[in-house]
């Protein structure tokens, strides 16, 4: 997986959560669109990574529905859901490198989400991330009031 900088896994958060809002379209178009000064180069991953998180969208539900299935992806807020769904690819993706991600997720969390989801993200992606890593925590219902 290509190391991110903050600034550009944000952006990649931004697509990822404009082709979820618009049932896809073109990561290439939705991130020229973003009002803010990245590098084209930097542009260039956070479409390819949000592309490549839209794309495997439903088996990263699948995975995390498996781990926390009181919390299926469609109860999810939609900035929670589109923060996971990044995170789980990148942890997927490169296992080694596996905490930056969860800590990265949680930090969009706190940017984005409610006073909640920086708990269930981590809470989520700590499972995934033990997964993973081939020591998977056993199934239970995570601690977060709706």
């Amino acid at each position: 997986s290509m190391s991110l900088s903050t600034e550009t896994r944000r952006l990649a958060f931004q697509v990822l959560f404009l082709l979820e809002a618009n049932g896809g379209g073109d990561a290439s178009e939705l991130v020229a669109g973003i009002e803010e000064q990245h590098a084209a180069r930097d542009r260039a991953k956070a479409a390819s990574l949000a592309s490549r998180a839209y794309e495997g969208r439903a088996a990263a539900d699948a995975a995390m529905l498996e781990l926390a299935p009181t919390w299926p992806a469609h109860r999810q807020p939609a900035v929670d859901r589109a923060i996971l769904r990044l995170a789980f690819h990148e942890i997927t993706s490169d296992v080694e490198r596996g905490v930056i991600y969860v800590n990265e997720a949680v930090e969009l969390a706190k940017q984005f989400g409610t006073d909640k989801s920086p708990g269930f993200v981590n809470a989520l992606l700590d499972r995934v991330l033990k997964k993973a890593q081939g020591n998977p925590a056993p199934a239970a219902d995570l601690p977060i009031a709706e």
